[in-house]
């Protein structure tokens, strides 16, 4: 399978919200994500991962603040607070959820 970005980014506008499920192969899912302006998710039940597409901004994650590009790798083990704050207009990344409920253990 083979999916652009600029096809991802059409699926998100045609679904009117603010993330789509794009790809699911076993624990494996793929979302594309474009909050507009607040970012209101809330902890997840399983490990994430997030890759920057575009924009810029301040990503708070467990407590701890940092600036993040397009280009950027972020992982959220499941249940963690996180967030994205004063992000840039185009700001949009993929999401990768994969392992069981709760997170895989070390």
């Amino acid at each position: 399978m083979q999916l652009t970005v600029s096809e991802a980014l059409e699926k998100l506008k045609v679904s009117g919200q603010l993330f789509t499920t794009l790809f699911e192969h076993g624990s494996l899912s793929v979302e594309i994500y474009k909050p507009s302006r607040v970012d209101f998710q809330q902890p997840h039940q399983r490990d994430e991962i997030y890759v920057v597409l575009a924009g810029s901004g301040i990503f708070h994650n467990n407590g701890q603040s940092s600036a993040f590009h397009a280009g950027d790798f972020l992982f959220v083990p499941a249940g963690q607070v996180h967030r994205f704050m004063d992000f840039t207009e185009d700001f949009c990344a993929w999401v990768f959820f994969y392992g069981p409920i709760g997170g895989e253990k070390k």
